[in-house]
């Protein structure tokens, strides 16, 4: 088991949720020889717990003072890292890499660009967190335009607090998923990974 990781650095935009990336760990199913690509890496949580599980990371932020950040709370988590990491201060689809096994979007800037490119670089595991409700419409008709789509997840978080001697909770905002892929099906109609195993979404 993974050691918990570090975030004392702040980017001024919350991190995802430890209990959301506990499904986006799930659901990109990181093997130590896949390729992960980011968009957005922000704190770099995401990032750090790829750079645990795959063996190369790809990650892509456009605020330089953002990208500062995700490589200060790396160099917290160095001991757990095993990956080469490439952090690259750019604006998706720029600065992605043509051959990745796995993509992450934190957030929605560019997102059917850069699902363009997931197509045209046949990526195997996809997958996009959405905050708006609104934004979540148009991924998923984005996902679906593409033939990307697998499946969403809409799930919501709540931590308990002592109130009055006893238990309350305060409730985060909720989270769409959208998870797919972009290798070709096979003729019996599965997933294909880019080196002719049976590939998808775990």
């Amino acid at each position: 088991m993974m050691p918990p990781i570090a975030l004392p650095h702040d980017a001024k935009a919350g991190p995802t949720k430890s209990e959301v990336r506990a499904v986006v760990r799930s659901k990109l199913a990181l093997e130590p020889d896949d390729h992960f690509a980011e968009v957005g890496s922000c704190t770099g949580a995401v990032t750090i717990e790829a750079a645990q599980r795959a063996g190369r990371v790809t990650a892509v932020e456009r605020k330089p003072e953002r990208l500062e950040t995700t490589e200060k709370n790396l160099a917290a988590n160095e001991t757990s890292v095993r990956a080469d990491v490439d952090l690259r201060n750019a604006e998706a689809p720029d600065g992605l890499p043509d051959d990745a096994d796995a993509l992450f979007l934190g957030g929605s800037r560019n997102f059917e660009a850069v699902l363009d490119h997931a197509v045209d670089t046949e990526i195997d595991r996809v997958v996009m967190n959405v905050s708006r409700l609104e934004v979540a419409g148009k991924a998923t008709d984005a996902f679906r335009e593409r033939d990307l789509l697998e499946e969403v997840v809409q799930f919501q978080v709540s931590h308990g607090y002592e109130l009055a001697g006893a238990t309350s909770f305060n409730s985060d905002n909720p989270v769409y998923m959208l998870v797919g892929s972009a290798t070709p099906d096979d003729e019996d109609g599965e997933r294909v990974a880019a080196d002719g195993s049976g590939g998808g979404s775990q």
